[in-house]
């Protein structure tokens, strides 16, 4: 009982902050969310189950309703996308690894590439769509206002991950967008931590920006194999 009441505490425990406080389970499930990102910036495939756990820890921290949080509020979009981000991470982990198999002898998992016009256009109409999609949803489910903010978040939350799994460089202009409708949002709502590690993210997705459109232009190209010609001689 004594074990059980002690985990209780543990999940529950709250740093005071300026007559509040931080939930430590919110801060520990961006610390894995911060160690994802800076491994996704170096091409390693261990960035994608190092933020799966942190999705796990985040999911019930956006719910925080569920888990006896009953004055904190729901971010039905903050939440989703943590379902998301577990769903499509697994289907970056399984594309990185096998780029990785595929890369022997190479440190990183992947060759950064550049999405294309079609795929920027997508990329666009995606966010602006998806978002207004999905508005209404979040607003009968009773997202924090405003709503349209949750439902970007998450829609570019999506787009974001679905690019960092296929190597494309504009994925992290992406998360810049979701940052900066992020990061009021969750002032607002009263998620701190989450605020904070948002706007840390905002700088450091400009940083991977850049990282990335370095290993591009460096990127050794494939070695292609020239057959002789038989109608040369060689002397």
């Amino acid at each position: 009982m004594d074990f059980m009441r002690w985990l209780v505490e543990l999940f529950n425990w709250y740093i005071p902050v300026a007559g509040g406080g931080l939930l430590m389970r919110e801060v520990v499930g961006n610390i894995f969310g911060l160690a994802s990102a800076l491994g996704g910036m170096r091409r390693k495939v261990w960035a994608w189950p190092i933020g799966i756990i942190g999705n796990v820890i985040l999911l019930t921290v956006f719910l925080s309703s569920l888990f006896g949080g009953a004055d904190t509020a729901n971010l039905l979009g903050q939440a989703g996308r943590q379902i998301m981000f577990i769903t499509v991470s697994v289907y970056g982990w399984v594309q990185w690894r096998r780029a990785k198999a595929e890369r022997a002898g190479d440190t990183t998992a992947i060759a950064p590439q550049w999405a294309g016009l079609k795929a920027r256009i997508g990329i666009v109409a995606a966010m602006v769509i998806g978002t207004l999609a999905l508005t209404p949803l979040f607003t009968a489910l009773g997202s924090y206002e405003p709503v349209w903010a949750d439902a970007w978040t998450f829609v570019g939350s999506l787009i974001a991950t679905y690019g960092m799994a296929r190597g494309w460089v504009e994925f992290w202009l992406v998360w810049v967008a979701v940052d900066v409708v992020g990061v009021p949002l969750l002032f607002s709502a009263g998620y701190y931590a989450s605020a904070f590690m948002y706007m840390f993210y905002g700088a450091f997705t400009l940083v991977g920006f850049f990282v990335w459109v370095h290993a591009k232009a460096n990127e050794k190209p494939e070695v292609e194999t020239v057959m002789p010609d038989p109608t040369v001689r060689v002397p």
